[in-house]
């Protein structure tokens, strides 16, 4: 086999196809193919995973049984206990507290901070987290937090624009708080010394995102979440409050009344378990993208693996659409090793386009994530206008170079530092080539259904970030996840502050729920080969080796 050829980065082959995207650009400067109707959207829609018949099946016990969900949640819903009551002794507690909080990327750790500013002893907290405090998608947030904190915009605008890209199925009184609290987070925010771009004027950047109709994005460059993160985390070092790493919850416990009253632990290293008693518990332990859909790549953390909306159910919680997956339609299609990670929407916004093998700019840039990761399945597996990469991945280009010829030379390495060095390290400059783009799994959409404060169907526990299901809908637009999970751990330490001060008593803590669970699963004649949850990713053998999406 002849040895590859590599011209600034690409195979040779792939880097002449690039010159077809040079040569077309000056014609594309000032054009960009119109929105879709809703007709057209629709149509397209049908290409997108969560449409392809195959992946999803109904949820045979609980809550939401009879319900859809994708095949690998359903799975772990589905599945038995990584341990039984008998294996552990729950007299024996180890932390007493008055608020759990399960989960330390922004949500979680805003609820600490919220909670202790509302009263809460700082040593009456506990945060805990599976891997690192700060391990999550949340420092991987590239592009921006949504907030309507300008005269010419609104909330109500702010509004409509997320249920439209929910395709109306949010919930609205959650909805409602989400866009209502934005404006204060931003103020929060600076107030604790976020570096959030500003004008020469001292006003807010503003960008577009895709499916919003005004310019409403915050952001630091291409490192938001970072920023966003390193600020809050600061806030909660200083006010001291308690925090283990590295022990995941592998069971919520309540008492004889059913009310969610702490969790069992469980060190990934010593194999040792810790009983934690709280008054309150929040589940802040973000999404599922380790779970690799229908057989896609991800942008998430290691550690997102679903863990809490299968602690959740088995409490007794009532879940949300979650037959709903967000595929951001430009995750690195090349080079094999960065595959699946997050290119922002924000390069778009900032006047990247969405190119074919023949140099045509095909879609709008900017149509909600559902529409535009389906628009780039079409023009490679339906139009057969995609590259092919040596290992067999399809992709668009997404042309970069235009970022520069509409805000002038030495925007790129200024407005999007991270990428530009992520490129830069396999010989790859996207101020001067175009990249590789594909659809890469990004967000749950669902999970856990709550109130406006957090607090899900069973007492005791609350639920925040991106573990929650309700506040997006179907399709989550660009900028609300960052804000959902300020806004909902705000509120969720506000709501159990108020909780505990009300003096309600607990019983003794049990597994009973636990064990009611196990007594379902045996009436369904599900069979105790699966185990949940899962905690963390297997890529060993098999599953190491495969780079084929499922649907293709």
């Amino acid at each position: 086999m002849a040895e590859l050829k590599y011209i600034e980065g690409y195979p040779e082959d792939m880097y002449q196809l690039i010159d077809r995207v040079h040569q077309t650009r000056e014609k594309r400067k000032g054009y960009t193919p119109p929105a879709m109707s809703m007709q057209e959207r629709e149509e397209v829609l049908q290409l997108h995973p969560d449409y392809v018949a195959g992946g999803k099946r109904k949820i045979s016990i609980g809550q939401n049984k009879g319900d859809f969900g994708a095949k690998p949640v359903v799975d772990l819903l589905e599945a038995y206990p990584l341990v039984s009551a008998d294996e552990v002794d729950l007299s024996g507690i180890d932390y007493s507290v008055d608020v759990l909080v399960i989960g330390g990327g922004l949500a979680g750790t805003t609820a600490c901070i919220w909670a202790n500013e509302k009263g809460i002893d700082r040593d009456k907290i506990l945060l805990v987290n599976k891997l690192r405090h700060g391990d999550a998608n949340s420092i991987m947030a590239e592009g921006g937090t949504q907030a309507a904190d300008r005269s010419a915009d609104s909330i109500q605008r702010h509004y409509l624009d997320t249920m439209g890209g929910g395709h109306f199925t949010n919930k609205p009184d959650v909805l409602r708080a989400l866009v209502e609290d934005a404006p204060f987070i931003m103020h929060w925010l600076c107030e604790l010394g976020a570096i959030i771009d500003k004008e020469e004027s001292g006003d807010f950047v503003e960008k577009w995102g895709g499916g919003t109709s005004i310019r409403r994005l915050h952001s630091c460059r291409d490192y938001t979440g970072l920023e966003e993160f390193r600020v809050i985390r600061d806030e909660f070092r200083s006010r001291k409050i308690g925090c283990i790493e590295h022990f995941p919850a592998i069971e919520l416990l309540t008492d004889e009344e059913g009310r969610v009253s702490g969790a069992l632990l469980f060190n990934l290293e010593t194999g040792e378990y810790k009983v934690v008693q709280a008054k309150a518990t929040i589940i802040a332990t973000g999404g599922f993208g380790r779970l690799h859909i229908r057989g896609f790549p991800t942008t998430n953390h290691y550690g997102a693996t679903a863990d809490g909306i299968v602690l959740a159910y088995r409490a007794g919680a009532k879940l949300r659409d979650v037959d709903t997956v967000q595929y951001h339609p430009t995750g690195a299609a090349y080079p094999m090793q960065i595959i699946g990670y997050l290119l922002t929407e924000k390069l778009r916004s900032s006047g990247a386009q969405p190119v074919n093998i023949d140099g045509e700019a095909f879609v709008f840039p900017l149509e909600p994530r559902d529409v535009e990761a389906a628009s780039f399945i079409r023009e490679c597996y339906v139009h057969n206008k995609g590259i092919t990469t040596p290992s067999g991945l399809r992709g668009v280009w997404l042309d970069t170079p235009m970022i520069e010829v509409v805000n002038g030379k030495g925007y790129i390495e200024k407005a999007f530092p991270g990428m530009n060095r992520m490129f830069k390290r396999y010989d790859m400059d996207m101020a001067k080539n175009p990249v590789l783009v594909f659809p890469t799994l990004h967000y749950q959409n669902g999970g856990v259904e709550t109130d406006p404060w957090g607090h899900s169907t069973v007492e005791g526990l609350w639920v925040a970030g991106e573990v929650s299901g309700g506040v997006h809908g179907k399709n989550r637009l660009m900028g609300n996840s960052t804000l959902d999970t300020m806004v909902f751990g705000r509120r969720s330490g506000i709501s159990v502050a108020e909780y505990v001060k009300s003096g309600k008593k607990q019983g003794r803590l049990t597994l009973k729920h636990q064990q009611r669970y196990v007594e379902m699963l045996k009436r369904a004649e599900i069979k105790p080969e699966r185990k949940s949850p899962m905690l963390l990713p297997e890529y060993r053998g098999k599953k190491a080796l495969s780079r084929r999406i499922e649907i293709f």
